[in-house]
């Protein structure tokens, strides 16, 4: 069954569009505090997506780097991270939007539940797996910047401590410490673009997360400042 999409607006317009499952609904609702918090410290006009179609990478990649070759993907092929993107935007540019956090949540194992119930362990599931396109591809979208704004909430039996499902998670994360915020890239040249990878058995509270990503929105946009100018966005109306 196709999931439903429900939209948020916070108090300075933003709308927030995320699916119907609780998991994502909680995210979304962190979503609009933290895009609250922003709008009113940093003054900037935000901007949510749902989706970005692989085509609009690719265009925007030849751009940066017109000596490489890049294969051309299907029309409709898209990276559809759980929270979205949120952007800001540079003053009289319609056309460019600078992401300042892209979010995912996975919830993963039950082999607690099926104990309990006395069937025997399921071997541990895929969430992992296919998170990890996502990150490739964004990743590969800010490799002309500096940042890499990825978090990812994940909960759930597989992820216990100890559990080797969280040595995939670090692999993803460029072997870098989970539940730690990593947003400036890392390294002599900024090689390392690790993201930020909060993982536990227990759930995320809505604080918790709403928290983190201010903090994540905070770092990039005081990097752009730092690269664009502070009177290069695009604000609110007074």
């Amino acid at each position: 069954m196709a999931q439903k999409s429900r939209l948020r607006k916070n108090r300075y317009g933003t709308v927030i569009n995320v699916k119907s499952s609780i998991q994502e609904l909680d995210l979304g609702d962190s979503l609009v505090q933290a895009s609250e918090a922003i709008t009113q410290r940093f003054r900037v006009a935000l901007h949510h997506e749902t989706e970005i179609h692989l085509t609009a990478v690719v265009r925007h990649l030849r751009s940066v780097f017109p000596t490489i070759d890049f294969a051309d993907p299907f029309e409709r092929s898209t990276m559809k991270p759980d929270g979205g993107i949120l952007s800001i935007q540079l003053r009289g540019n319609d056309k460019t939007f600078l992401p300042i956090l892209i979010t995912e949540v996975k919830n993963q194992g039950t082999n607690d539940l099926r104990l309990k119930e006395g069937k025997k362990k399921q071997a541990m599931g895929n969430a992992i797996e296919r998170l990890g396109k996502n990150i490739i591809g964004f990743r590969t979208t800010l490799l002309d910047q500096g940042i890499f704004p990825f978090v990812c909430f994940g909960y759930g039996y597989d992820f216990q401590e100890g559990s080797s499902i969280l040595d995939r998670v670090r692999t993803i994360a460029m072997f870098g410490q989970l539940n730690r915020i990593n947003v400036i890239n890392q390294g002599d040249h900024g090689e390392f673009n690790r993201g930020s990878f909060f993982f536990r058995e227990e759930p995320w509270s809505k604080d918790e997360m709403r928290d983190i990503m201010i903090d994540v929105c905070t770092r990039s946009i005081h990097y752009y400042a730092s690269k664009y100018g502070e009177d290069s966005f695009q604000l609110v109306d007074a």
